[in-house]
């Protein structure tokens, strides 16, 4: 099958912020990096891949596919993180307040239940659309290929893997996810749930 390769993106956050550090934010772009070559790899070799050989107990197919979903998740996920990442936190407003409100008992309420869930995660925490039920949902996930719920698009995401943080908190993750929410731009995670509704809306 055809494939245009996919290239790594620049984000204007990759500089010292609010409590995290230029160094943190560069050798974590590096992660993110590193994952675009191996979208790309992994798709040539299953342009390739012996079909006839499938299993799912081992096959070269099986790895490839499984393979292709963690590194095409670290693609994605970073990009939504570092997309939000250098604004000025506060509170959000709008329509995007409006859904928060709506969908959880207070924006206080979401907002103490979300920097808990990512003590509770090992990987990531999203506040997701859900287009079947049309609200807004908190999940966590423990690998880049673990999102859990199916026609539900990402609008925030927190890293919480020690990559994030290691350098700027030692094992203090909690401080760490208070300067997330001190240098995020709420204004993108607006426009991104405005994409989602669109993408709602588009298939009625």
């Amino acid at each position: 099958m055809a494939w245009k390769d996919i290239e790594a993106k620049k984000f204007s956050c990759i500089r010292e912020l609010n409590g995290i550090s230029a160094r943190t934010l560069e050798e974590h772009y590096e992660i993110y990096k590193g994952y675009v070559p191996k979208v790309n790899e992994i798709q040539k070799k299953l342009d390739a891949v012996d079909r006839g050989t499938a299993s799912q107990i081992y096959s070269d197919l099986r790895s490839l596919r499984v393979d292709y979903s963690f590194a095409v998740g670290g693609v994605k996920n970073h990009e939504i993180y570092f997309g939000h990442l250098g604004g000025s936190g506060g509170k959000p407003g709008g329509r995007l307040l409006e859904a928060i409100e709506r969908d959880f008992p207070s924006y206080d309420a979401w907002l103490t239940d979300f920097k808990a869930s990512g003590l509770a995660a090992r990987g990531w925490v999203w506040l997701a659309y859900d287009h079947d039920w049309k609200m807004l949902t908190t999940a966590v996930g423990d690998a880049q290929n673990s999102f859990p719920y199916w026609n539900a698009t990402p609008v925030l995401a927190l890293d919480v893997y020690e990559h994030a943080y290691l350098m700027d908190y030692g094992r203090a993750r909690a401080k760490y996810i208070e300067a997330f929410f001190n240098n995020l731009d709420w204004n993108v995670v607006a426009q991104n749930l405005e994409r989602a509704l669109a993408m709602s809306a588009a298939v009625k």
